[in-house]
């Protein structure tokens, strides 16, 4: 994809395992598989059927050029996104920065608990906002002194319950003609129904959290690393470790496409097909696993938003704190002693704090999944423009600035995410 890779001079290099390559884009795919990212994909599904599949296999490239993007600005700077902002621009373009993130984040955090706590509630009932705030409190509370790595390490094998829907494709009666059609051919509606379904789904697999997220963990990955210097000021090592991020972050967006793709074709073939176009609880929800599951379809689509949620939230929450942490040339990172980044961890812990909060306000939690991810695909355009802008100044890249297939990838990306938005707005006033 890339054209500014220089040869590989660097020993050794074949001694690298596969898993050795694997780092923060396997877990930015992961968490792109949230508690939202399961309610969008399931409303898509029921709502628009297997017509809108095809949106799964566009914007894949798309979230890998821009993922790659971001990680290729944290390892050649040894600065986050939001880092580099505030060394390359004025004071009102970092904040204003800082503040989509922060409204973005704070609303998917909120929505994310609320679908943990309904899940939970769905299993062993009970009260749904004493269960946000215990999940709240251990995600927190995990984020400051847990070793980062093993709690993540633990999460992704709960995570796995969501190939329980690539599972279900082959056990479910599903219209195969129909469900490669809706894949490979393009199906668009000038509605503003279908526009906005489009927006969310654009928001919740190209998220801004996940850029400033992948971005902070290379530069992090790198501080800690007493063998590491930003790229920049090692040049030749540029193809190795470019190659080891496009490497990283294409399994992990495959990843969390494949499972997206899954329950789009599983809810389309299960609940649309029933007539169920507006998934309002998670027990509909859970409905499109009751062919291969059966009485434990509750189980494990609960296993899957708890889990997917609690890896989520520390990564939603880390990338408000990277933000602002970067922006305020704080101490920052998952890897610092809480007395050694105590702003950081505080900035974190009130995020959550807030989503908390917002849970207690009457809200559905599956409609609250699905619009958290319409406002990340409004949000999304700005800070992928800041960020497109960032990768072409030598004064932040060096001489390694990102060119070629995956910099135009980037701004088509851009552009789309800009266009769904503008025409989402203009279908509800024509």
């Amino acid at each position: 994809m890339d054209d500014n890779s220089r040869p590989d001079d660097s020993k050794g290099a074949t001694k690298e395992t596969f898993l050795s390559r694997l780092g923060p884009g396997l877990i930015t795919g992961a968490s792109d598989d949230d508690p939202s990212g399961i309610g969008t994909y399931s409303q898509a599904g029921a709502q628009l059927g297997f017509g809108v599949g095809w949106t799964m296999l566009i914007t894949y490239p798309l979230m890998v050029a821009i993922q790659e993007i971001s990680g290729r600005i944290g390892r050649t700077t040894g600065h986050g996104i939001a880092g580099n902002v505030c060394r390359n621009y004025p004071a009102p373009v970092i904040w204003s920065l800082v503040a989509l993130l922060f409204v973005a984040n704070t609303i998917n955090i909120a929505a994310d608990l609320g679908a943990m706590g309904d899940a939970l509630k769905l299993l062993v009932g009970g009260p749904a906002p004493l269960y946000v705030l215990v999940f709240g409190t251990i995600s927190v509370l995990a984020q400051v002194f847990l070793n980062y790595d093993r709690y993540v390490s633990i999460l992704k094998w709960l995570t796995l319950v969501l190939f329980a829907y690539v599972v279900a494709l082959f056990v479910v009666k599903v219209p195969w003609s129909d469900a490669l059609a809706g894949l490979f051919i393009p199906k668009i509606e000038w509605s503003g129904a279908f526009l906005t379904t489009l927006v969310a789904i654009l928001g919740t697999t190209i998220s801004p959290y996940l850029f400033i997220w992948q971005s902070s963990q290379e530069a992090e990955e790198q501080d800690i690393d007493p063998d590491k210097k930003p790229l920049k000021k090692e040049p030749e090592k540029e193809a190795k470790e470019v190659r080891r991020i496009r490497i990283d972050t294409l399994v992990g967006m495959a990843m969390s496409n494949v499972i997206a793709i899954a329950i789009i074709l599983t809810t389309a073939a299960t609940l649309h097909s029933q007539g169920i176009t507006n998934i309002q609880s998670s027990s509909q929800a859970a409905e499109a696993l009751k062919p291969i599951a059966g009485a434990f379809a509750e189980l494990i689509f609960a296993l899957g938003i708890i889990g997917t949620g609690l890896l989520a939230i520390p990564v939603l929450a880390g990338a408000t704190a990277y933000a602002i942490g970067e922006g305020r040339k704080w101490p920052v990172g998952l890897s610092q002693k809480p007395k050694q980044a105590i702003a950081f961890y505080s900035v974190l812990a009130l995020s959550v704090a807030i989503g908390i909060a917002l849970n207690f306000v009457p809200i559905d939690p599956i409609q609250a999944l699905y619009w958290s991810a319409v406002i990340n695909g409004i949000l999304a355009a700005p800070v992928m423009v800041i960020m497109m802008l960032l990768v072409r100044k030598q004064s932040v890249m060096g001489d390694l600035i990102v060119k070629g297939p995956v910099y135009w990838l980037g701004w088509l990306a851009t552009l789309a995410m800009a266009l769904c938005v503008v025409g989402m707005g203009f279908s509800f006033f024509s």
